[in-house]
């Protein structure tokens, strides 16, 4: 609507339309030529990460320096917009994310809503463990080890009682290019996954899983976890049990895309491209099935506070800007679990709400120029 006027009292907004009631003692805030927004919500980060190697961070980095480094990426995420987060696993961090979340949460320290993770879990030689280190260093792996389903429950509960929101399981890697062709192994069974979905849910929870490809995707898709996250590759019947149990992709497009352009030899450089070009495909491919999309970005190894490019990629590579407006705000609030709370500027939903310069469904790039930024009725950019 043109003009928009929203009322906000205290963390929550009252009213939404073309004019809206003025109490004497309210402030006013007026944004111009803007178009006011839900708060953007990026459902695949990792605050505990930055640009650079990756696995020397986990390594030669103590817990309380990254957890400092991720109350930085708090703030500069919020700053771009994003004004909710789900944090899918600290990389070796342990429950630090807990403490990340609470301090915010209590209003401490800027950033937005988080839903944690904690450690992710993975296999003993899975995709987040040390393999690239001399054994007799005892390099830590970056997630938590769990090899069958005895143990999936033991480490699910140990992250619930430390503070976790959610579940983030690594389901596939390492991911392989031959010949054109996609693979990848799987790490966990149906049975073992399903075990994992079934002791979330006891506690009202949920698992998220990596997973790049087929057998993974099927067995995330057939034991009902909430998110298939990067879905480079997805099978007929995945997508089929994906549309009927509404389990969202999150493509993680801006990850492949800055890997891709920063590899450190051409040989590399051309292997993730044509990794990329494949997903690409895959992906149209997906939206024409109908698969429900969620947007996340996989920020932490390119900067924080610059994953709006998300948005331009996945219009890029085949939806609709409406599609992916969508997919963030209605499809991420329901991800995050907090449907009816968030993404959306209407009367009763937390006054999460920024600003843009032009029309992000004419150009949905706009998105990544937010000029104001409030959440829960506090603004923190202006």
């Amino acid at each position: 609507m043109k003009p928009g006027e929203v009322l906000v009292q205290g963390e929550r907004i009252v009213e939404v339309g073309s004019s809206v009631k003025h109490p004497p003692d309210a402030e006013v805030i007026d944004l111009g030529d803007r178009t006011l927004l839900p708060g953007l919500i990026d459902a695949h980060v990792h605050l505990f990460l930055h640009p650079g190697a990756e696995d020397l961070q986990t390594v030669e980095e103590s817990v309380p320096q990254r957890t400092i480094i991720a109350l930085l990426a708090a703030r500069d995420d919020l700053m771009a917009g994003f004004t909710a987060e789900r944090d899918m696993g600290t990389e070796g961090a342990g429950s630090a994310d807990t403490a990340v979340r609470n301090a915010i949460d209590e209003g401490l320290l800027p950033g937005p809503r988080i839903r944690i993770s904690g450690n992710a879990i993975d296999i003993l030689g899975g995709h987040e463990d040390a393999i690239h280190y001399n054994p007799a260093q005892h390099v830590l792996s970056n997630a938590t080890y769990a090899n069958n389903k005895d143990e999936l429950v033991t480490a699910i509960r140990q992250e619930f009682k430390e503070g976790a929101d959610f579940i983030k399981i690594y389901e596939t890697g390492p991911d392989k290019l031959r010949d054109g062709q996609f693979s990848t192994i799987y790490q966990y069974s149906e049975a073992e996954l399903k075990t994992a979905v079934e002791e979330a849910a006891r506690s009202g929870k949920r698992v998220a899983v990596h997973a790049t490809g087929e057998p993974g995707t099927l067995f995330a898709a057939r034991a009902g976890v909430a998110s298939i996250d990067h879905a480079n590759q997805l099978g007929d019947e995945t997508m089929r049990l994906m549309r009927e149990k509404k389990i969202f992709a999150v493509p993680t497009f801006t990850i492949f895309d800055y890997f891709a352009d920063h590899a450190a030899t051409p040989a590399q450089a051309a292997r993730e491209h044509a990794m990329l070009d494949l997903k690409v495909q895959d992906f149209r491919k997906q939206v024409a099935a109908g698969v429900p999309m969620a947007v996340g970005s996989d920020v932490g190894p390119f900067p924080h506070g610059t994953q709006a490019r998300e948005f331009v990629l996945m219009v890029k590579y085949g939806m609709s800007t409406l599609a992916v407006m969508q997919a963030d705000l209605l499809n991420g609030a329901k991800l995050l679990g907090w449907d009816g709370q968030i993404g959306a500027l209407e009367p009763g939903y937390l006054a999460d709400i920024v600003a843009v310069p032009g029309d992000p469904l004419q150009d949905i790039s706009v998105l990544e120029h937010v000029s104001f930024v409030m959440k829960g009725g506090v603004v923190y950019k202006k």
